[in-house]
């Protein structure tokens, strides 16, 4: 079952081998208020503890399926809806530290019927999340 927030409390966790992690994992539930197109996502800042990870540099995962950026652009027949969840992997060598970590995620939606001086609009969310393994 998906959390309120949009930051989901059981995918923040690191990523890649033990001793040797390649980033880590925000696991968000689809913030919008209706289904959307993975296209029309331009992206997801990640903040940790004060730092920003711009959403250029993070990959997104839907399913089993992995994009880049550039990726999401193309995917016009990819859908998210309402209930879905996706994951932001965030490159950072040796990944995080245990223990709590106060992290935002801010999501630039485009809707295709909002005039394009109020595009994108922002979703951002924080909330605490708990790294176990290191």
């Amino acid at each position: 079952m998906l959390e309120r927030s949009h930051i989901q409390s059981t995918g923040f966790r690191n990523v890649g081998p033990e001793g040797a992690r390649t980033g880590f994992a925000v696991r968000i539930r689809q913030a919008n208020y209706r289904s959307s197109r993975l296209s029309l996502i331009e992206g997801v800042d990640i903040m940790v503890d004060g730092v920003l990870y711009p959403a250029e540099t993070n990959s997104f995962r839907l399913g089993e399926r992995e994009y880049s950026r550039e990726q999401m652009d193309e995917a016009t027949q990819t859908r998210l809806y309402v209930g879905d969840y996706f994951t932001v992997l965030v490159p950072k060598p040796g990944g995080l530290s245990r223990g709590v970590h106060l992290v935002g995620s801010a999501i630039r939606y485009r809707h295709p019927y909002f005039p394009p001086e109020f595009q994108p609009a922002i979703v951002r969310n924080e909330r605490h999340a708990t790294i176990i393994l290191p």
